[in-house]
């Protein structure tokens, strides 16, 4: 069993649960308030004691002790799509929730060691930096000392996604901070190929054929093999290099910014949802529950995170509290 116990805020489906396992750490309790991700994370993460609920009725001393404390918090208001409201938006202020939290903890006895927080790169420039400063200022009051990076997905997760998203470590142990790394850039060899199936016979609702009012726009486009396309209401844009836009969460809902392909059949269509998944790096036996319409789990791959870089500073992080513990020892 692993040393190292997780909790997980703003869950969503488990993608950063599964990079902190995948990294040798073990996710105990986590908190969602969307129903509908509710249903997929218990699907796949039966051992995780999950509280389906809005996080301002979540008391730190409901927590159970853990070593990292996580949180891809809302980002729709410091994203583009999101306009870019920050702390005026509703959803904004979920990171001061997270703080309540780790204050509550820490009256607990129940502190955690590490924060690591997950966000949109806008984040990083929203009001001339400001946002982040207040961020990164709160933590350190709290205690903790904070690093931060923004990571390609194609650049650091070995997946072929053009995803950027800010990552923020806090340590409340110095030594954990001085022993930390980020991950280095690593090659991009698990192509498009190894993702999508060219091949294969999709249901008609994936399809873009004659019936459809945009048809004519995408068969004037959409020409090339082994490259993803964006239909964008008006018009399409072919994506250079190789990998797959950012995915988002309006993804596959109201024809905006979906993800297509020309398969091998000359058929052109939509990216599955299981192929959306496996771009953000979910396992290949992830199930997704029979209930749920596409538009829930297109909209629900989009708001996760991509799992192998989650992976890859979860191993960083362990790795600088393992060398700790070992000098202590």
């Amino acid at each position: 069993m692993s040393k190292y116990k997780i909790a997980s805020l703003f869950a969503g489906i488990g993608g950063i649960d599964y990079g902190f396992e995948y990294a040798g750490a073990k996710s105990i309790w986590a908190n969602e308030i969307d129903k509908y991700c509710a249903l997929t994370f218990n699907l796949n993460h039966k051992d995780t004691h999950l509280i389906v609920d809005d996080i301002c009725n979540i008391n730190g001393k409901d927590i159970p002790k853990v070593d990292i404390l996580t949180g891809g918090f809302p980002c729709q208001p410091f994203s583009i799509a999101g306009y870019r409201k920050g702390f005026e938006d509703d959803r904004g202020n979920m990171f001061f929730q997270i703080m309540r939290l780790v204050k509550e903890m820490s009256e607990n006895a129940n502190k955690p060691r590490v924060i690591f927080l997950e966000n949109v790169k806008n984040l990083k420039t929203h009001d001339k930096g400001n946002t982040f400063e207040v961020i990164k200022n709160k933590l350190e009051e709290a205690g903790y000392i904070v690093t931060e990076k923004i990571l390609n997905t194609c650049e650091y997760g070995n997946l072929p996604q053009n995803r950027e998203r800010i990552f923020i470590v806090g340590f409340l142990n110095e030594n954990d901070f001085n022993n930390f790394k980020w991950p280095e850039k690593i090659k991009l060899t698990n192509t498009i190929d190894k993702v999508v199936n060219w091949n294969a016979d999709v249901d008609k609702k994936y399809l873009y054929e004659s019936d459809k009012k945009c048809y004519e726009l995408l068969k004037e486009n959409v020409k090339e093999k082994n490259v993803i396309y964006q239909y964008r209401r008006v018009y399409v844009r072919e994506n250079k290099g190789g990998v797959c836009p950012t995915l988002t969460a309006n993804m596959g809902m109201g024809g905006h910014n979906v993800p297509l392909i020309i398969n091998n059949k000359n058929k052109i269509r939509k990216l599955l949802p299981i192929e959306c998944l496996k771009l953000q790096g979910f396992p290949n036996d992830f199930k997704i529950p029979k209930e749920l319409c596409d538009s829930r789990v297109y909209k629900q791959a989009g708001n996760a995170v991509s799992v192998k870089v989650i992976e890859r500073v979860a191993k960083q992080i362990i790795n600088a509290m393992e060398e700790t513990d070992n000098e202590i020892d």
